[in-house]
C-alpha cells in the first residue's frame, strides 16, 4: 500500500511569510483558479483522498479530487502556538521568541505553547495504521516534515535531506509498521 502526500495550495499568509499553523486561512483565490488547471497524476484518481479539515487543504482536496474527500482531525497541521500569524523572519530576529530554523528543531522543538515534531508523529500514526488501500493525504507542510523525515531517517537537526515543492505527490510504501521513500515526486498534471 501506498500513500502520496500533498501540501495545500498557497494562502495570502504564504505570500506574506506568515506561519499559519492552526489558523484556518483559506487558498488565496489566484491559488483556487490555478489548481482548477491540475489533477492528480495517472493512478491516483482512483485513490481514497484524506485531508486535514483546515480549509486551505480541503479546498485543494475538494479541486483536485475525482473521489469523495474525507478530512481527519488528526491530520491539522502543527500547533505552533505563541509564533502563529507572525513572520519568520520577525521572529528570528527577535531572541526572545525561541523561534529556529526547522533543521535546529530537533523531534522534541516545542514552540512556546505548542506541539513538537514528536507529538505531532505520535498524533498522525493511528491515521496511518488505519489506512486500508492507496490513499493520497492533503495536508500540511508539517505532516509532510515528520513523515518525510521517518522516511529518511532524519532527526531535524542538519540540513535536510528533502525539499518540499509544491504541486507534488511524495510517495511512501507501507514497508512493515514503516513507511519508506518510493521514487521521486510526482508532479500534478494539466486538466
Amino acid at each position: 500500500m501506498k500513500i502520496a502526500l500533498i501540501r495545500h495550495g498557497r494562502t495570502e499568509w504564504n505570500e506574506a511569510g506568515r506561519l499559519q499553523g492552526r489558523s484556518d486561512i483559506p487558498l488565496s483565490q489566484a491559488e483556487r483558479e490555478r489548481l482548477a488547471t491540475l489533477a492528480l497524476p495517472p493512478g491516483w484518481q482512483d485513490a481514497d483522498i484524506l485531508s486535514s479539515p483546515l480549509s486551505r487543504a480541503r479546498e485543494t482536496a475538494d479541486i483536485l479530487a475525482e473521489t469523495p474527500v474525507r478530512d481527519d482531525p488528526a491530520l491539522i497541521e502543527l500547533n505552533l502556538g505563541d509564533w502563529e500569524g507572525k513572520r519568520g523572519i520577525d521572529l528570528l530576529d527577535d531572541p526572545s521568541s525561541g523561534y529556529r530554523h526547522v533543521e535546529e528543531w530537533g523531534w522534541d522543538g516545542r514552540p512556546p505553547n505548542g506541539e513538537t515534531p514528536r507529538e505531532l508523529l505520535a498524533r498522525i500514526e493511528p491515521v496511518l495504521a488505519g489506512l486500508t488501500r492507496d490513499t493520497v493525504i492533503v495536508s500540511h507542510i508539517n505532516i509532510m516534515r515528520v513523515l518525510l523525515a521517518r522516511a529518511y531517517d532524519w532527526h531535524f537537526s542538519g540540513e535536510m535531506p528533502f525539499r518540499i515543492k509544491r504541486n507534488r505527490l511524495y510517495i511512501l510504501r507501507r514497508n512493515g509498521r514503516a513507511w519508506a521513500l518510493d521514487g521521486d515526486p510526482i508532479r500534478l498534471v494539466p486538466r
